[in-house]
């Protein structure tokens, strides 16, 4: 069965890839959205072939994302040095920065004797497992790419499962372990949402906000934190509630494990050795650096960023300070190598080159819609927004984009409409912020489908669970986040953002 719906997904991807070109050349030649300006024409014809492109993943996505850098300068849209100028920024070394520290805690398996501490810390009752690998999963999803968090997470969790098969049995334990393998799927996504490194579509909001209001206040690593840490928060209690209802609280039949496995697993980790000490430290203080680097204010409350201590201080920015601690990495020396230090190039190589690609790509596009004045367009044409009230619309795109993007690349589906719903806030003249963040926020909300997000295609490739399994439980979750992510923006994003819902910011005229 399984085979069959791989084979039906194969073909509808390959008609989508075939049906984008056709598409493109339509939109070239027969199509004229503004007599005065082909640029916004040509622009939606490169924006829909990279958008279908990037849903049927028959070419790399990288490769899709490298399609401004030819086609922007051959249609006359942008200089083709200003378009390649768009694939390397200071967000870029943020996530190029953060990656490193992730890979030199991975080189050191500080990152496993977290989730183990985190587990033993919690206790091994079947809800206290539950809770622990959902802490630990949410929490290094926080600062570890989501992707590379489940593989951290899915051996451990999967020890576990056979420990308790081996006490029990594998039917007993069935139910239960597939409520733990969608854990550690979900817990991945909603951690990441909590910082700006945590996951990709938030670093892409953070370029293509600066792209469109570059007088704008700065959205910084604190600003975004204050804002969605409350969301991850409220999603991760609901969702573990909801997985324990679900999946523990009629498994009483059978026996637990005793906490002397957890013992013997993070024994055989040994004792702290320097270079975990050494990184633990340096990861606090990376943490540290992001979060007090620039002014944090709330209300009348204020603390003041330590960039000040400079006379520039808007020289200082999250992408500064990632790459000096990653600098710092290649320069202490290792104890137990000598010869070596804290980090190499050969470990950095698994730097995700194509995940950078496809933030280029997308700033490339959103840049493009600037340019050519398509978002301006597209908000011309959705001015009849301007009579509904904004709850409702960002309710809608919440609603949108989450289920979107079970179909599609999350990064790829928000680069795609942050540059539109720029526009629209624009042409209604409601404060951007109030549309982008939740759209963004719901990039990451694909809880159904083992091709919405990198932790469920690994979770799904145990076989150990079903679509069925994922899609019934994934859809409440949905529809769970849209509510809260429409409310937190509505009300505490308002607060966090200072934004106005009866006046337009200056800067975004």
């Amino acid at each position: 069965m399984s085979s069959k719906i791989a084979a039906s997904g194969q073909k509808i991807k390959l008609f989508v890839f075939i049906l984008a070109p056709v598409l493109f050349l339509y939109f070239v030649f027969f199509v004229q959205l503004d007599t005065s300006n082909p640029k916004v024409t040509y622009t939606l014809a490169v924006a829909i072939l990279m958008a279908l492109w990037w849903v049927s993943e028959i070419v790399p996505l990288a490769i899709t994302s490298l399609l401004p850098v030819v086609l922007f300068p051959f249609l006359g849209i942008m200089n083709g040095k200003e378009v390649s100028s768009t694939y390397f920024n200071h967000v870029i070394l943020l996530f190029l920065g953060g990656f490193l520290v992730a890979l030199a805690m991975q080189k050191w398996n500080l990152h496993k004797r977290i989730a183990l501490k985190i587990l033993l810390w919690v206790g091994t009752g079947p809800a206290k497992i539950l809770l622990g690998f959902m802490l630990a999963t949410a929490f290094l999803s926080m600062w570890i790419s989501n992707t590379a968090t489940t593989m951290l997470m899915i051996p451990i969790l999967i020890s576990i499962i056979n420990q308790l098969e081996e006490i029990n049995t594998k039917k007993a334990v069935k139910h239960f372990s597939i409520g733990l393998l969608l854990s550690i799927a979900y817990s991945a996504s909603i951690g990441g949402i909590a910082t700006l490194v945590g996951t990709p579509p938030n670093l892409s909001f953070a370029r293509i906000f600066n792209i469109y209001f570059p007088n704008a206040p700065e959205i910084s690593f604190a600003t975004w934190f204050f804002y969605a840490f409350p969301i991850v928060v409220v999603m991760f209690i609901i969702a573990y509630i909801y997985l324990y209802l679900v999946f523990v609280r009629r498994e009483s039949k059978w026996k637990s494990l005793s906490k002397k496995n957890l013992v013997e697993s993070y024994a055989q980790l040994g004792k702290w050795s320097y270079e975990e000490i050494i990184m633990l430290l340096v990861f606090i203080s990376l943490a540290m650096l992001w979060f007090f680097r620039a002014d944090i204010t709330i209300g009348s409350f204020k603390i003041y960023g330590w960039q000040n201590l400079f006379k520039n201080p808007a020289y200082f920015n999250d992408g500064t300070v990632a790459i000096f601690i990653a600098i710092i990495l290649f320069i202490i020396p290792s104890k137990q190598k000598k010869g070596e230090f804290l980090m190499d190039w050969k470990s950095a190589e698994s730097i995700p080159w194509e995940i950078i690609l496809l933030f280029g790509g997308g700033f490339a596009l959103a840049t493009g819609f600037k340019e050519s004045g398509l978002s301006q367009w597209f908000g011309e044409q959705l001015i009849w927004l301007k009579d509904v009230h904004p709850f409702f619309i960002i309710l809608t795109i919440t609603f949108v984009i989450t289920f979107l993007t079970e179909i599609t690349s999350n990064t790829a589906t928000v680069e795609t409409f942050l540059p539109v719903l720029a526009g629209l806030a624009i042409s209604i003249e409601i404060n951007p912020l109030l549309f982008m963040l939740p759209a963004t926020i719901a990039g990451s909300l694909a809880f159904m489908l083992p091709v919405a997000t990198p932790p469920n295609a690994i979770v799904f490739g145990t076989n150990r669970l079903h679509i069925i399994d994922m899609s019934r439980t994934g859809f409440f979750l949905n529809i769970v986040g849209i509510i809260i992510v429409t409310l937190s923006t509505y009300y505490l994003g308002t607060f966090i953002f200072n934004i106005q819902l009866d006046s337009f910011p200056l800067w975004a005229k």
